[in-house]
Order: structure tokens, then C-alpha cells, then sequence
């Protein structure tokens, strides 16, 4: 793979041992990297061009990752994101995974374990859209209908009602879990293993923050969207 071919990944960090450390793995790994010190610089450069995935800590001088990605996802709600944040920052994960992001790596974290990730990321959308482009005409194979939700897991769409609704590869998999088998309640750990069936760091914490971004997209579409439902004890079903 030639270095104009590679995926490029942004990583978007105020400390300069990680932004070396970030550049040097993923180049070594066979991407293209370019390193940012804060989220000003990151945003002047994506308002040009977005890259294919971005690595972004969260605590960072000028504008922080959070608002970063508040900027991300108003130009794109299904560009790739993984949060880095410190170990006590639980409050800021969540509000991260709210805003969209894919995934989120706890400081100190293992180079390897964020490869691993990456490839885990880009395996999803290459899954999902290898066949976007081969021109086949819509088969029912591969269309999820529940009610007014449509599901095309070929061409990675969602409709609602006729309304286009935009997720994430992560967002677009929990969906495709719960509506796969409307009232079958899926816990916690069943939710994250939908979007991250090949991943085997998972955590189901993030399992409640995934799913209030997916209802406030449908929301978005619906303000009377009331099809997820959350079961107390249990987890999740599709109604």
C-alpha cells in the first residue's frame, strides 16, 4: 500500500511525547499520521480536509476534544473518532461517546491496543460499504424493515419514517442488533458485543451512552420517537 493510498488518521493531543509516539506507530503500522497540539490547529486543517479517522484526547489547551468533536460531527455524524482520556475523567468519557465518538482509550494505554482498535474501526466501514458501489439493486437480503425503520446493512443507510438518519459504524451495528428481533430485550454486554464483535477489550459501560446518541438522532427525525426502550435491570429492546 502506497503512502498516498494509506488511511490518514489525525492525532490531536497537547503532549508531544504522545503526538510522536501516535505518529511513529501508525506510520510504522502503514498509515498516514499528522499530529496536532491542540483542537484549534486540528479544526483549521479538517475545515480543509477530514481525514479517515481521528484520534483525539479529550483535555486539551485553546479547544478541548470535546468541542472538537461538537465541531466534527455538525459537518459529518459518522466520521470515526477515538477519545483518549486520563483514568478519573469518567464524566468526560460519557459526554464523548454522546457526542458520537466510536471508541475511547484510558491513559496510559498500550500502542498496540489502539491499533488493534483502529483496525477494528476500519474493518467495520469496510464491511459495511464494500458493496456501496457495485451498482447491485437494493435485495431484500440485506434490508431490516421493523415498522417505519428501514435498515439497509449493504449500503450502511437508516431511514425512520422516510427520514435519513446518519450514525456511526458503532451506532449503525447496536441498531442493527436490537432491530434484528423487535421486544427481545439484549443486555448490556450483548449491545456492545453487536458493535464490537471482533474487538475483545469492550467494556458494556459505554453500552448507555451509545444508545442515548442513537435516540437523540431518531429524535432529531421524529420528536416522537419512542422506539428504544430502556428495560431496568436488563438492557434494551426495540419496539
Amino acid at each position: 500500500m502506497d503512502d498516498d493510498s494509506s488511511p490518514l488518521i489525525f492525532c490531536v493531543d497537547d503532549e508531544e511525547s504522545i503526538r510522536t509516539a501516535l505518529t511513529f506507530s501508525l506510520n510504522k503500522a502503514g498509515y498516514r499520521a499528522e499530529a496536532f497540539s491542540n483542537g484549534v490547529e486540528a479544526w483549521s486543517r479538517m475545515r480543509k480536509e477530514l481525514p479517515d479517522l481521528a484520534v483525539i484526547d479529550i483535555i486539551m489547551p485553546k479547544m478541548d476534544g470535546l468541542e472538537l468533536c461538537r465541531k466534527i460531527r455538525r459537518i459529518s455524524e459518522t466520521f470515526p473518532i477515538i477519545f483518549l482520556t486520563s483514568k478519573d475523567d469518567e464524566i468526560d468519557r460519557i459526554l464523548g461517546l454522546e457526542l458520537g465518538a466510536d471508541d475511547y482509550l484510558t491513559k496510559p494505554f498500550s500502542m498496540r491496543e489502539l491499533l488493534a482498535r483502529i483496525k477494528v474501526i476500519f474493518r467495520r466501514i469496510e464491511a459495511y460499504r464494500k458493496d456501496a458501489d457495485t451498482g447491485e439493486t437494493e435485495s431484500s437480503e440485506f434490508i431490516i424493515i421493523s415498522g417505519p425503520l428501514k435498515i439497509d446493512t449493504c449500503r450502511f443507510t437508516v431511514t425512520w419514517k422516510g427520514i435519513s438518519v446518519a450514525l456511526t459504524v458503532t451506532e449503525f451495528r447496536i441498531l442493527e442488533a436490537l432491530a434484528k428481533d423487535p421486544g427481545r430485550v439484549l443486555n448490556r454486554e450483548q449491545i456492545m458485543q453487536a458493535a464490537y464483535p471482533e474487538d475483545l477489550y469492550v467494556s458494556d459501560r459505554s453500552a448507555d451512552s451509545h444508545i442515548k446518541r442513537i435516540r437523540k438522532k431518531f429524535l432529531a427525525a421524529d420528536p416522537g420517537f419512542s422506539g428504544i426502550e430502556a428495560i431496568y435491570g436488563l438492557g434494551y429492546k426495540f419496539e
